[in-house]
């Protein structure tokens, strides 16, 4: 009996593990050397179906939008904002009970990155996200980045 019950536990814990969700969207990053002080970071998402991630601009008081948080380095400088390319849609949710924008398949990040001249150094930081659906919204995720400037 005891036997049967160890059986069944782990593979119930196996579905249970087997049923959950898997992270929708797929980031990809990138620096390119602009001039010899100069770079370009690019945050890429890949988002898969019908899921989508929040605009960056999202109103207050609804869902958790874009960010992204460059990690302190003193021997780089960031340079104005992060601007946010891809298909913005805007509409009225009456679950957040306010107008939101979203982003489905495929958004893109970029920032300007000054560096101090003839040196080596990385930028790193965290995508901070909140990816949903038609249906329901993923618990908020948080990725990690670090890549080197040269």
């Amino acid at each position: 009996m005891k036997k049967l019950f160890s059986i069944l536990t782990v593979l119930c814990i196996a579905y249970a593990a087997s049923a959950q969700i898997q992270d929708p969207v797929d980031w990809s990053y990138s620096v390119k050397k602009v001039s010899a002080d100069t770079y370009t970071f690019t945050a890429t998402a890949n988002i898969e179906g019908d899921w989508h991630i929040y605009s960056q601009t999202t109103g207050a008081g609804g869902p958790i939008p874009t960010k992204i948080t460059f990690n302190k380095n003193p021997l780089v400088t960031i340079v104005g904002v992060t601007k946010e390319i891809g298909k913005v849609k805007q509409e009225y949710d009456d679950l957040f009970k306010t107008t939101v924008r979203y982003i489905g398949e495929t958004a893109t990040y970029t920032q300007t990155l000054k560096v101090r001249a003839g040196v080596k150094t990385n930028i790193s930081g965290t995508v901070s996200y909140n990816v949903c659906d038609d249906r329901q919204c993923l618990p908020p995720s948080k990725k990690t980045f670090d890549l080197k400037l040269q």
